[in-house]
């Protein structure tokens, strides 16, 4: 059996704590940047400690930014009297993805998992409720996933925001563009049901 070298065992791990990274891919991550030519593998070491030390939360909507304010927050063409709230930034990229939606957001950085022990303390709710301060927000989205934690944590916010005279509404679930309905679940179904539109 050959001798394991300790420098490329550490790397793997690295790579081997990384979501969806398998031992056998973290493997290949390693083996793959230790044969990288010498700038390359040192562009990549900076571009990490570079995103680490300046991406921080977007002062306003809790949103992943290299400045105070994100983008979406800096654009004077929002609307500000709708707000979305998502779970987490790679769902504000998903939103803008549709180009319909035109308003702002606010990112909750996880969801209410009282298993995992995550309560409200540990969201960017503090941060949610400041933004009715100034009382320009009319609507509130929520975008929280159809998941049992999505679920309670869009309950708890709309019993919070709810008092402030804001409406609160929920993303529409149902079947996906081009399903068969025979392959939908039963509780797709019924929340396309329950979402059903006039055409």
């Amino acid at each position: 059996m050959p001798q394991e070298i300790a420098p490329l065992a550490q790397l793997a791990e690295q790579f081997g704590r990384l979501p969806g990274i398998g031992r056998k891919s973290a493997q290949r991550l390693a083996y793959y940047v230790l044969n990288l030519p010498e700038d390359e593998a040192k562009a990549f070491a900076e571009a990490i400690v570079n995103a680490r030390q300046n991406v921080r939360r977007c002062a306003l909507c809790c949103d992943l930014t290299d400045g105070e304010l994100c983008a979406v927050c800096r654009a004077a063409n929002r609307d500000a009297s709708i707000l979305c709230v998502v779970e987490d930034p790679r769902d504000v990229m998903a939103v803008e993805r549709t180009r319909e939606y035109r308003g702002l957001y606010h990112v909750l950085h996880g969801v209410i998992s009282p298993l995992n022990g995550v309560g409200p303390e540990h969201l960017c709710v503090k941060e949610l409720l400041r933004r009715f301060e100034d009382g320009l927000v009319e609507e509130v989205i929520m975008a929280t996933n159809p998941t049992v934690e999505g679920e309670a944590t869009a309950m708890y916010l709309s019993r919070l925001l709810k008092p402030l005279g804001v409406r609160v509404t929920r993303l529409a679930y149902g079947v996906p563009v081009g399903a068969d309905l025979e392959y939908a679940d039963e509780v797709t179904l019924s929340r396309a049901l329950e979402g059903r539109r006039e055409i």
